[in-house]
């Protein structure tokens, strides 16, 4: 059994995280799932969503977008188009971006299409990273 759980959050334009945790929660494409040292190897998909991992009993949170997770027994390595610590989200930013993407849809004379979805990804991705900052 692997005695420490090192996570990685990667992106396209840095690193976002790298170090050693106690446990960490993805937001998976299937649901939610969490991870301790040890843990089977995996690989899943990750959705839009909240990630948050545990050290020193402080549990600190990611907004992420899509991408990807791999897991080892002592690794997790989690690739996603995007990262914000919670503390680093910008909320009135996050609140303009919820409000320009619920006008759109609002405005939308159907609820379904190509532009329908990505304002509601649009929304989806504002909802998580106010929500994230919250706990920032």
């Amino acid at each position: 059994m692997a005695d420490e759980l090192t996570l990685e959050i990667v992106t396209p334009e840095k690193m976002a995280f790298s170090g050693k945790v106690e446990e960490v929660t993805i937001p998976g494409s299937e649901g939610e799932f969490g991870v301790l040292r040890g843990h089977a190897s995996l690989l899943s998909s990750v959705d839009i969503g909240e990630l948050n991992f545990t050290l020193e009993n402080k549990k600190t949170y990611f907004a992420v977008n899509t991408g990807y997770a791999e897991v080892t027994p002592s690794k997790v390595t989690v690739l996603v188009e995007t990262a914000e610590r919670s503390d680093a989200i910008d909320k009135s930013r996050a609140q303009q971006a919820k409000e320009r993407a619920e006008d759109k849809m609002a405005k939308m004379a159907t609820k379904e299409g190509h532009d329908y979805e990505r304002a509601k990804v649009a929304l989806l991705r504002a909802v998580t990273r106010l929500s994230v900052a919250e706990k920032g």
